[in-house]
């Protein structure tokens, strides 16, 4: 009996020491995530992020910006990322929870007055998800003018319009097709993921600038083929369009420093690439390799790559006309003009 006895203290003992050693592991976890989430908003309160998950749907920022439009003037305007914001804080950033309902409610509260500070206050993590998409998102919706006609003189005449003034990657009426592969594996030099998106079509497919921009980088490099690399004009976001068309792969006249409005046409899809000889077409498939970087802060070395198949998805829907002026030259239908700070 007093062996039993001893064995059953030596079982409860043991049996407390695992339960203790969960719960502090639990609670390493819980100190460990809470740590995490106090430096997002940290990072979010000085407009300086570090990382960033942007998986918006597509359905989400049209019904945002519906709203945006449809507002603007108005004395309670709504703003299309403060909406989006919100329901990144309220679902975690994970937009496949995503109800129209529920942008539905926040926009019924906003129209009746109440400010998008009320709304949020004390909300945990609204600051980080608004810094978060205005990086993305900023400079896609806003004021521009779009040539609607010619006066008697043979000018140009133009009507100012308010609304989403970025485009798809690919002219309107060529087709292409894509999935979402970012992140997928990539091999050629180095083992790495895919840090974009590939959009597939047929060669000499004019490729459209997608929010007004300077040209920053023009030139051959072994991964992309010939490539572009666009600055967005308050500087936050890269776009990179890789592996264009041999032989002939950049509009007439694109050159470094240029500023280029948004729906002018920058380029031609090809399948140049992985090869260390220049202008070799090393590629399998025709496509287009389009990929956006957010830059926070210029001497960091940490790459902000996010996944732009949802953004490609919402921009499918606003594509630019491009027409040919010969010799497989193409230009922007009609003539636009974006507001410029």
């Amino acid at each position: 009996m007093a062996d039993s006895f001893e064995w059953h203290k030596a079982f409860r003992r043991k049996k407390a020491v695992i339960v203790l050693l969960c719960l502090l592991l639990c609670f390493a976890i819980l100190f460990n995530l809470a740590s995490k989430m106090s430096e997002w908003q940290k990072e979010a309160n000085g407009r300086l992020l570090k990382w960033v998950d942007f998986n918006v749907t597509a359905a989400a920022m049209k019904d945002a910006l519906a709203y945006d439009v449809s507002t603007h003037g108005q004395k309670n305007e709504i703003h299309w990322i403060d909406l989006l914001a919100f329901l990144g804080a309220k679902y975690g950033g994970d937009f496949s929870r995503y109800k129209k309902s529920d942008m539905e409610k926040l926009a019924s509260r906003l129209k009746d007055g109440e400010s998008i500070d009320e709304i949020t206050a004390g909300m945990t993590y609204f600051e980080y998800y608004s810094v978060a998409y205005e990086s993305v998102l900023g400079g896609l919706v806003g004021e521009y003018s779009v040539q609607t006609g010619k006066s008697k003189s043979g000018a140009p005449e133009f009507e100012p319009k308010y609304g989403l003034k970025a485009f798809a990657p690919i002219a309107r009426g060529w087709s292409f097709s894509h999935s979402d592969d970012f992140g997928s594996s990539r091999e050629f030099g180095f083992r790495r993921r895919h840090l974009g998106h590939d959009l597939f079509g047929s060669v000499g497919t004019p490729v459209i600038n997608v929010e007004t921009c300077v040209v920053q980088v023009l030139g051959w490099n072994r991964y992309g083929g010939w490539r572009i690399g666009m600055r967005s004009l308050d500087g936050r976001r890269y776009y990179y369009y890789a592996h264009l068309r041999s032989g002939h792969p950049y509009a007439q006249g694109l050159a470094e420093g240029q500023t280029v409005y948004a729906g002018e046409v920058i380029g031609y899809l090809g399948m140049t690439g992985y090869s260390d000889k220049e202008d070799y077409n090393g590629m399998q498939r025709p496509h287009l390799h389009f990929g956006v970087q957010l830059i926070f802060d210029e001497s960091s070395q940490n790459e902000i790559w996010i996944d732009p198949y949802e953004l490609v998805k919402f921009l499918g829907s606003h594509r630019s006309a491009a027409v040919s002026v010969g010799n497989g030259e193409y230009r922007r239908e009609g003539l636009y003009y974006d507001t410029i700070e």
